[in-house]
């Protein structure tokens, strides 16, 4: 639930704030594809929690929160549910480690074969 509650305020803060543009120089399939990765890493923070959620909520049981309240669950109990999103968690968790690491290398890539300052305008 915290990591939910992080990926949603890291999207909620990109929503509000103004990336710098990437460099004219750079290809348009290198703007989309920068593009549609932020995308989908976004899509994740919220898409691997979820289906935590289901999981840890699929025999009818809400999540304690450090003994401090329950987050209900909202979902019938349901064995394929629950085998459904098992799957799904773990192709988005290892596919995301997948698609961080090509992040990382196309960052390293820019600073310093490219040298175009895309790491520091990430940063």
């Amino acid at each position: 639930m915290l990591a939910l509650l992080a990926g949603i305020l890291k999207i909620s803060w990109a929503l509000g704030s103004h990336a710098p543009a990437p460099p004219p120089s750079r290809a348009r399939w290198e703007r989309l594809s920068a593009h549609a990765m932020n995308l989908t890493l976004f899509a994740m923070m919220v898409a691997i929690p979820t289906t935590g959620y289901v999981i840890s909520t699929s025999a009818g049981d809400g999540i304690a929160i450090f003994g401090w309240f329950v987050v209900p669950a909202l979902l019938p109990e349901s064995e394929a549910l629950r085998d459904l999103a098992i799957e799904l968690h773990y192709y988005f968790a290892y596919g995301t480690a997948a698609l961080v690491l090509v992040h990382v290398m196309a960052a390293l890539k820019h600073q310093f074969i490219d040298s175009d300052g895309t790491l520091s305008r990430m940063i």
